[in-house]
């Protein structure tokens, strides 16, 4: 676990973080109280504390924070359009997490939207079916967003299902994100959407399991009044067209767009935030 340790501390994880958002970080993203004294043993700093934690969990979790510090740390120098110093800095990174995997499965690829040679033939369908909804009448351009949905959450491995109904409740249909099940509403209307159908459509999820969250996709965005009505730290994050013209135009995979979309959600109890605040650059 030394090397794991070296590696975390040569980097500079934990430099920007003040000792309030580290705590936060670990509480959100690792379900850890970095604050409890068992970690201060050797002293009560950051970086200290880091070290404790690292030395003395399991494996499992030693690649669970790793994996987060690194999306943070990536996230953090995109952000600021610092430059890596550190000499293969990846390589360590991903030879790391393997070892401490056991080799039993491939390493995670470094938190990047970059998309892969498969994920661009899926990007480059998905934009010429939106293409084709565009040019639809109004009437027909609903249901024909639902299945682009539908299409576009499969194709990048989401486990979508068809839109339902339950006791004449309309559901959109529903998709798998890592272990979370979100269910969708899918807007393709001239007008913004305002906080009574977020509010709607919110109602819904609180009306299900308590693991359930919600995505809502709306092609003409979203009210600023009605996000601020909305609220903060609910169970549903929005995406609008313009977010899916600019992942489809960049060629960003959807399941990494929605990832860093429900952690910064996490992180702000912002319900929306848009791709190009979210990989800036």
């Amino acid at each position: 676990m030394d090397d794991l340790v070296d590696f975390v501390r040569g980097q500079g994880f934990v430099l920007d973080f003040s000792d309030k958002s580290f705590s936060e970080f670990f509480a959100s993203e690792l379900k850890v109280n970095i604050d409890d004294p068992k970690y201060a043993v050797n002293g009560g700093s950051k970086g200290k504390c880091l070290r404790y934690f690292l030395q003395h969990c399991d494996d499992a979790t030693a690649v669970r924070t790793l994996a987060a510090l690194w999306e943070h740390r990536s996230e953090y120098l995109a952000r600021t359009g610092g430059k890596d110093t550190v000499v293969n800095a990846e390589t360590r990174y991903l030879g790391l997490i393997n070892r401490l995997s056991g080799n039993h499965a491939p390493p995670p690829v470094a938190p990047s939207a970059a998309a892969t040679a498969t994920d661009r033939n899926k990007i480059a369908k998905a934009k010429s079916d939106l293409l084709e909804i565009t040019a639809l009448a109004p009437q027909a351009r609903g249901y024909a967003f639902e299945g682009f949905l539908k299409d576009m959450f499969n194709a990048f491995g989401l486990a979508a299902q068809e839109p339902f109904c339950l006791r004449g409740e309309q559901i959109d249909g529903s998709f798998q994100l890592g272990n979370e099940i979100y269910l969708v509403e899918a807007k393709w209307q001239g007008q913004p959407i305002g906080a009574a159908e977020l509010h709607t459509f919110h109602g819904k999820i609180e009306q299900k399991a308590a693991w359930t969250r919600g995505l809502f996709v709306s092609n003409s965005t979203f009210t600023e009044d009605g996000l601020v009505s909305f609220g903060r730290g609910e169970r549903v994050i929005c995406m609008d067209g313009l977010d899916l013209y600019e992942m489809l135009g960049r060629e960003f995979a959807l399941n990494q767009v929605l990832e860093r979309k429900v952690r910064r959600a996490a992180e702000t109890g912002s319900p929306f935030v848009c791709v190009r605040d979210l990989f800036p650059g």
